[in-house]
C-alpha cells in the first residue's frame, strides 16, 4: 500500500514538473520572421566569427549584436562593430521592419553601394555606416527616414554631390558626411532644414563654390568644414545672435574681410586657418571664452587686441600672417 502511495506521488509530482516546464518553442522571444532574416543576413555575409552566436537553435533576442524590443520582441537594433567581415550589406537588411538603429562600423573588408533597401526601414532613427570601404554616393533616399536624428557616413570612399534632399529630415540632430570623396557645392538647402538645425560634419572632402547664402539662417552647435576646396565670403555664417559654438572652417579658399565679423557670444572654438583671409581681429573676441583659437595661415594685419582669452593661445595660433603682431607674437612697431 505504501509502495503504490509513493508510486503515485511520485508519477504525479514528475508530471507536474513536466507540466510547468517552459517548452522551448513557447519561451523564445524572438519573431521567427526575424530570425529568418537574420540568418540571411549571417549566410550573405559568410557566417563570419563575430555572428557566431547567431545559432538557429537560440532565441534571437540573446545573439550578439541585436536588440528586441522590451515588449514586442521585434528586432530593434542591428550593430555590428569591428571584427573579421567582408562582403557587402546585405539587401535583407531593410527586411527587419522594426528597425531603431543599424550600423555597421570599423570594418575595411565592407564594401559595395549602401543598399536602397535601407530605405523600407521607416522607424529608422540612428544610422551609422563608418569607417568601411563602402563606395558609390550619398543615397538620397535617407530623405524618406522621417525619424532619422543622427546619420553617419563618414570614414568611407563615397563619391559624387551631397543631395541636398536631405534637409527633408525634420528630427536630425547631426549628419556627418566627412572623410570621404564627395564633390561639388554645400546644398543651398542646407541653411535651413525643415526641423530641428542639425550639427553638419563635412570635412576632409574635395566640396568647392561659396557657402550657400541660406547659411545666415544657418545656427547649428557645430559646424565642420574644414579640408575642402570651398570659398568666397565666409563672414555671412557668423551673427552676434546665433548660438554656435565650435567651427572650423581650415584650410579651404575663404576670403573676406575678418574685421567686419560678428561673432555668436557662445562661440567657445574656432579655427580658420589656412585660408586668405584678410582685416584684422575684431576686438570683441576679447568677449569670448575660447577654448581653441586658430587663425594662423592667412593674411591677417593689425594688432592683436589684448584681453579675455587671446593672449592664453600660443605662438602657432596666429604666425604666417601678413603683418599680425602683438602678444604672443612679436611687439608692433
Amino acid at each position: 500500500m505504501e509502495t503504490s502511495k509513493l508510486f503515485l506521488l511520485s508519477s504525479s509530482l514528475l508530471l507536474l514538473l513536466l507540466a510547468i516546464r517552459p517548452c522551448p518553442s513557447l519561451s523564445e522571444r524572438c519573431n521567427p520572421k526575424d530570425k529568418k532574416v537574420l540568418l540571411q543576413i549571417k549566410k550573405a555575409l559568410d557566417n563570419p566569427y563575430i555572428l557566431a552566436s547567431w545559432n538557429p537553435n537560440t532565441d534571437c533576442c540573446e545573439w550578439y549584436c541585436v536588440e528586441c524590443d522590451r515588449i514586442t520582441h521585434r528586432i530593434n537594433s542591428l550593430t555590428i562593430f569591428s571584427g573579421q567581415l567582408s562582403g557587402q550589406i546585405p539587401d535583407a537588411v531593410g527586411d527587419l521592419p522594426f528597425l531603431e538603429t543599424l550600423i555597421f562600423r570599423k570594418l575595411s573588408n565592407l564594401t559595395g553601394q549602401i543598399p536602397p533597401a535601407i530605405a523600407k526601414l521607416k522607424h529608422l532613427k540612428m544610422v551609422r555606416l563608418s569607417w568601411t570601404n563602402l563606395s558609390g554616393p550619398v543615397p538620397a533616399f535617407f530623405s524618406e527616414l522621417k525619424n532619422l536624428t543622427y546619420l553617419d557616413l563618414s570614414f568611407n570612399n563615397l563619391t559624387g554631390p551631397i543631395p541636398g534632399r536631405l534637409s527633408l529630415l525634420p528630427n536630425l540632430g547631426a549628419l556627418h558626411l566627412d572623410r570621404n570623396h564627395l564633390t561639388g557645392p554645400i546644398p543651398d538647402s542646407f541653411g535651413k532644414f525643415a526641423g530641428s538645425t542639425p550639427d553638419l560634419y563635412l570635412s576632409h572632402n574635395q566640396l568647392s563654390g561659396k557657402i550657400p547664402y541660406s547659411f545666415r539662417g544657418y545656427d547649428p552647435t557645430v559646424v565642420d568644414l574644414s579640408r575642402n576646396k570651398l570659398e568666397g565670403d565666409l563672414s555671412i555664417f557668423f551673427n552676434a545672435n546665433k548660438s554656435t559654438q565650435i567651427v572650423d572652417f581650415s584650410r579651404n579658399l575663404f576670403q573676406f574681410d575678418l574685421s567686419r565679423v560678428e561673432f555668436p557670444k557662445s562661440l567657445t572654438s574656432l579655427d580658420l586657418s589656412h585660408n586668405k583671409i584678410a582685416g584684422s581681429l575684431p576686438e570683441m573676441m576679447t568677449s569670448l571664452d575660447f577654448q581653441f583659437l586658430n587663425v594662423s595661415y592667412n593674411r591677417l594685419c593689425g594688432k592683436i587686441p589684448v584681453g579675455g582669452k587671446l593672449q592664453s593661445f600660443n605662438y602657432d595660433s596666429y604666425f604666417h600672417n601678413r603683418c599680425l603682431c602683438g602678444a604672443p607674437l612679436q611687439s608692433c612697431k
